[in-house]
């Protein structure tokens, strides 16, 4: 199996918007918390997280038929594929099965909900409450791009509590803070 070195390599060759690199590690933060949580594979559930959107910038068009493609030459495992391709199943056809699936489809749009709410406050995620995630995900403006119905339908399928999974995510991107630029202390 490719290490995390292997797979940082990837999504630096394939991804230059550093933003989007952000988005990708904070999804593969929020994975490992749920990997921990379930007693379940944290590199597979980490790696799902890191490239699941590795084509999203070159091949919006294909996205993640092109990464998944390239993944499966570079000997990256069935699972971490499967759950890659669930995570837009509208598109792919591949629905959700696994644990892993489910907890990728719920951490996606979630992560970006979270980073934009930090963003906008003085003290960054170092203090940031689910009540405060909850207030801006009604501003249908603020983050537009985040789809809300997503952050609903993954919170379903992971079978948590919203407040339950938005702490959930905000614990584990809080983890790396500093590299996503989120901390202000």
């Amino acid at each position: 199996m490719p290490t995390r070195e292997e797979a940082l390599a990837l999504m630096e060759a394939w991804v230059d918007n550093e933003g989007l690199r952000n988005h990708m590690k904070s999804v593969e933060a929020a994975m490992r918390f749920y990997a921990r949580r379930a007693g379940a594979d944290e590199e597979h559930w980490g790696l799902a997280g890191l490239l699941h959107d590795l084509d999203w910038e070159k091949h919006p068009d294909q996205h993640p038929l092109k990464a998944v493609e390239a993944l499966r030459e570079g000997g990256y495992p069935e699972d971490v594929l499967h759950a890659i391709l669930a995570h837009r199943s509208a598109f792919t056809q591949v629905e959700p099965e696994s644990d892993m699936d489910r907890a990728l489809v719920a951490c996606d749009e979630l992560t970006g909900l979270i980073t934009a709410t930090a963003l906008v406050r003085p003290t960054g995620i170092d203090d940031l409450k689910p009540k405060s995630v909850k207030k801006k995900m009604k501003d249908r403006a603020f983050a537009a791009g985040v789809d809300r119905e997503e952050v609903h339908h993954g919170t379903e399928l992971l079978g948590v509590e919203l407040t339950e999974h938005i702490q959930n995510v905000i614990d584990a991107m809080r983890g790396i803070a500093d590299e996503l630029g989120l901390s202000r202390q």
